[in-house]
């Protein structure tokens, strides 16, 4: 049995030293966008630049305290746009991609059409989009759709492509059929692809949202960039870049989430602290 004395001293004995390690792995973000935020402001007011060219981050802020009614209300509508158009461009993604996968003949033949596709500008497309479907809501969508959709085709279509011609002569000889294959080999190896896609597609997907909110929109965060720039209000264009990357992290942050929750099997670690 174990004594008193001894429970006693096992109790009072300090806590391991790894319990007050740093973690300067999580960290690090904050810390280097303080150290972004600390340089700017002290660049700028060194150099004396007024704050039509380059406003400070104290001045930023301000702005967004003094128009944050319509920063807020902006940011909502160009959230709402580029989800809208990127849960398109992943349905629509994935089942091309599926499609173009499924057999060489098919990959060999549309996957010329959608690197010409993929090069041209989306900007170019919005005046055709506002022909279409007027100015607003449906423009940002489609731009958002069309500038996303392609990493998702790409990887998926990889995906495929990956199976070892070996895995699928086995598999033919054991009487899988190209269904069987496809469903129990080909989607489950391109999952990893399709996830590690989705971090590139969304925020490719708010470059087409504010794109088309510049050029035709009289809502979201691009529409008000560019009347904050016509009624030189730097600090508020400002403002919108800071809302613009503030939602490209968190949306980046969810889709990194789900995709370490989805194909963690398929991934090592690599790097050293």
């Amino acid at each position: 049995m174990t004594s008193p004395e001894t429970v006693l001293a096992t109790s009072t004995l300090p806590p391991p030293r790894d319990a007050y390690k740093i973690n300067w792995i999580r960290l690090a973000p904050f810390l280097y966008t303080v150290g972004l935020f600390v340089a700017w402001e002290i660049g700028v007011r060194i150099s004396g630049l007024p704050h039509t060219i380059l406003p400070t981050p104290s001045r930023i802020f301000e702005a967004i305290v003094q128009y944050w009614s319509p920063i807020w209300k902006n940011s909502l509508q160009t959230l709402y746009t580029t989800v809208l158009g990127f849960l398109i461009a992943v349905v629509a993604g994935l089942g091309i991609g599926l499609f173009i996968g499924w057999s060489k003949t098919i990959y060999a033949g549309l996957y010329p059409i959608m690197i010409g596709f993929n090069a041209i500008p989306k900007v170019a497309l919005v005046p055709i989009l506002v022909i279409w479907f007027g100015i607003g809501t449906v423009p940002a969508v489609l731009t958002a759709f069309l500038i996303s959709f392609f990493p998702i085709v790409v990887n998926v279509a990889t995906g495929l492509a990956t199976i070892e011609p070996e895995t699928e002569d086995v598999l033919r000889a054991l009487g899988a059929r190209k269904l069987d294959i496809m469903l129990k080999v080909g989607i489950p190896r391109s999952m990893p692809y399709f996830f590690g896609s989705l971090k590139v597609a969304i925020t490719l997907a708010f470059v087409g949202s504010v794109v088309s909110e510049t050029v035709a929109s009289n809502n979201g965060l691009g529409n008000m960039m560019a009347s904050a720039q016509s009624n030189f209000n730097v600090p508020l264009v400002f403002a919108g870049l800071l809302m613009l990357a503030l939602e490209g992290i968190v949306m980046y942050a969810l889709m990194a989430w789900l995709e370490k929750r989805m194909t963690g099997w398929a991934h090592r670690s690599t790097m050293s602290n």
